[in-house]
This record gives structure tokens, sequence and C-alpha cells, in this order.
């Protein structure tokens, strides 16, 4: 059976079971189709009614033009399966190998329009040369109408060009690699910070050879600085909320002076404020020590005279979580005494002039809370102070000198023994408290 001849034998069959005649061939259409019948449609199909009423012309051609339309569903078509469409398999170049990349390397480099592009530009962070070597681009002005100078010998001359941008109708302006600046490695180009008017030879180089570039990016950098400051912030709080003065102090005034404050280090022996002048800062000592001194006016016994001469007397320390420096610069007082580091100390400090900023709320609890540094210190203990360190001092001038006198006077000299003895052992019933037994 072939598929042209497929449609009549099917018909055949059909007026073979309804012993119904068939319709004309001409209107039956011719289609390929494939050997596979449904039954089920084509049981369906010789079921129509009225395919059988002879006499009834009205039914039965509306039962042929039924059959006409639904012949072609006896006739199981089998789905197109188009071929698969493999996918492209996507190597980033992270995934390459070291021989990948010195092949795409070496392709790209022989690629003129690619080589004349191999630049860097530093406009989004630090670049540091690693290894290789770079020259840094210059802005170079070239006439168009000089025979001596023209555009086409400074293209010949410079190697490379980019950039090019016409000034107007005689000047080109373009930019090249500088033959003078060069990078090599360690050096630098770029920056941490965002700098639009950063200028070209600091922030474009063109690379002479395989280069290894370490990139900080600024937007990076920018987080870290962000990190840093929250840090401090934290740590400064910290230190505020628990000097003194500030333990009742609210939250939201101590953050104030948080935003105003930064960290300094002075070196041991640093005159932070002498006595009689006002202070430039409010500090709080975050580590080491600051010693105070009171001045006073003592008498020095000379051969002929006695002459006065102002002395600092030592009145105890700064420590730890303490702060200084705020009813000097709120009032306008000048310090009664002299604050020198005892060694290296760490601080926050805030400068007199954010300090006489503050709304004047925060000024004036600054004021309630805060004390005048060692300002309960009267002349009278100062000078009692004085008195008692002077004689101490003489206790032992005096005592130094007797004893050296009576040592003198015996014939004894510290360090060196008055007898000798040739013990080979030391006897057992020998006690003495000046030998050591081992």
């Amino acid at each position: 059976m072939t598929e042209d001849s497929l449609p009549t034998d099917i018909l055949a069959h059909m007026i073979a079971i309804n012993n119904v005649p068939p319709p004309p061939l001409r209107s039956i259409p011719r289609l390929k189709v494939r050997k596979t019948i449904n039954y089920g449609q084509l049981n369906a199909l010789c079921h129509i009614r009225g395919l059988e009423s002879r006499r009834n012309s009205s039914l039965y051609l509306a039962a042929h033009d039924t059959f006409i339309k639904q012949y072609p569903q006896i006739f199981l078509h089998e789905k197109t399966v188009l071929p698969k469409v493999p996918q492209p398999v996507e190597k980033r170049p992270v995934y390459r190998t070291i021989h990948e990349h010195n092949f795409v390397w070496k392709m790209l480099k022989n690629i003129p329009a690619l080589t004349s592009q191999l630049r860097m530009i530093g406009d989004d962070g630090l670049y540091i040369m690693l290894t290789g070597h770079a020259r840094r681009r210059v802005k170079v002005f070239r006439s168009l109408i000089e025979e001596e100078d023209s555009i086409v010998s400074s293209i010949s001359r410079e190697s490379f060009l980019f950039d090019v941008d016409l000034k107007d109708s005689t000047v080109v302006e373009f930019y090249v690699p500088s033959k003078k600046l060069t990078v090599k490695k360690w050096g630098v180009f770029g920056s941490l910070e965002v700098r639009p008017d950063m200028d070209e030879c600091e922030r474009s180089i063109v690379t002479d050879d395989d280069c290894e570039i370490l990139k900080i990016p600024t937007k990076e950098y920018e987080k870290l600085k962000l990190e840093k400051v929250k840090r401090e912030n934290a740590q400064k709080l910290k230190l505020i909320r628990k000097c003194p003065f500030y333990e009742i102090w609210p939250t939201l005034s101590i953050y104030e002076l948080v935003s105003l404050s930064t960290f300094k280090i002075f070196p041991p022996g640093h005159v932070l404020v002498e006595s009689g002048d006002i202070i430039s800062f409010v500090g709080f000592i975050n580590s080491g020590y600051c010693n105070i001194y009171r001045n006073i006016v003592g008498l020095v016994d000379l051969s002929l005279k006695v002459k006065k001469i102002k002395k600092l007397v030592y009145m105890g320390k700064l420590k730890e979580r303490e702060s200084f420096g705020e009813i000097s610069i709120l009032l306008q007082s000048p310090f009664t005494c002299t604050i020198i580091t005892g060694r290296e100390v760490e601080m926050a400090i805030i400068e007199d002039k954010d300090i006489l900023a503050l709304d004047p709320i925060t000024k004036e609890l600054m004021i309630q809370t805060a004390k005048p540094t060692f300002g309960h210190l009267t002349e009278e203990d100062v000078k009692n102070e004085y008195i008692k360190k002077v004689q101490e001092k003489e206790w032992k001038y005096f005592k130094n000198k007797t004893i050296q006198g009576i040592f003198q006077s015996k014939g004894v000299l510290p360090g060196f023994g008055k007898w000798e003895h040739d013990w080979s052992t030391i006897p057992k019933n020998f006690k003495s408290s000046l030998i050591t037994y081992t």
C-alpha cells in the first residue's frame, strides 16, 4: 500500500461497512501521511450521522462536509524533533591556564589596533608596579600647518598616539608616552582618593613589556577608612564614658564629643601645658600617665648671698581614663600647674575651637561636671610639699656623708673586706650574715 493509494483503500473499507457510496475523489485532499492510523478517529468518522441517508440530500451533504473536515485526523502525525543545538562552553579568563594566557597575549600583540591601546588609567585606585616597565603619558600639542613640526612627523617620533583632540584648525592635542617619566618596580600611579583634577602623567601609563601590577581600589579603601573610623569612634566613646567627669552624661552628648575628637600620641617628657598658660585642647588619656608640677619660689644659699629661683614641685599624676583642660578652655582661665608626660601617652584630644563651638547646653554641662586640674591644691600645700622634698634631700645628703665619714675613719672601704681567710671549705658551725651559702 502506497501513500497515494491509502485514502482510496480506507474509503473502500468504509463503503463495505456502511454500504455508503463514496464521495467524489476530487474533493478529498491528497495528503502525504505516514502509515500510522488512529483507529478511534477512523471509527468515529465511519459513524458520522447522515452518511447512509441517500434520500435526504441536505443531511447527506452536511455529513459529507463533516467527513471531509475530520478526515485528516485519522492519521497520526509524528512530532518533528529538531536536533539539539549544543550550548557553547564559556571559559572565562580566570579559568585559563598559564599557557593559554601566554598564547592569547602573543596573539593580541600582533594586532596593531590593540597594541596601541595597551595603557592603564589609574582613576579608580592606587596601582603599584610589581614587575615590568612602563612610561607615563604626557600632553603634547602639535601644529597641523608647520612643515617642520607636522602631525605626521610627530606620530612617527612618538610611536604611540592616544586621545587625539583637535583644539582648532591648526593645533592638535594628544597624549603620548614620555621618554623620561618612567614607572619601574615599586613605582606607583593613580590615587587612593577620588581626584578629578589629577594630572594625566599621575594617573595614566603605557606598558612597554609584561607588567604585574597590584591594584588597591578606591572604593575598597574608602570602606576600610569607614571601618577604621567606626572602630575608633567606639574606642573613643568607651574612653570618654569612663572618665569621672562624664560618667553621668547622656549618650547623645558624648557622641557629639566623639565626633570632634582625634587620637594623638605624645612622647615622654613632652610639656603639654605650662603654669600660667591656657591650654589649646581637652585631653582624654587612653594610655600612659602625666606628671603634675606646681611652681614655687625657693631660696638657694650661695657662698655670699641668697638667691630666689622658681622650682617645679611634683604634686601627683594624671592616669588613664582621666581628662583635663575643660575649665581652662571654657572659662579661659590659665592653668595653675604644669603637665608633663611621664612616658609615651596616647590621648583623644578635642581642639579648643571645637570646644568653643559646642552648643550652649553641652558647654554648660561640661562646666558643671568638670573641675580644674588639681585645683584643690593650695599654696600652703605646695609649700609643705616643697619643704618635705627639701628636708628629704638634706637628710639623705647628711646620712650619706656621715656614713662615708665613719667608713673612712675606720679604714673600711665599700666592696673590700678587712680580713682574708684561706678556708678550703666553710665550717658547718660558722654562721654569718655576711656569707652566702651555696
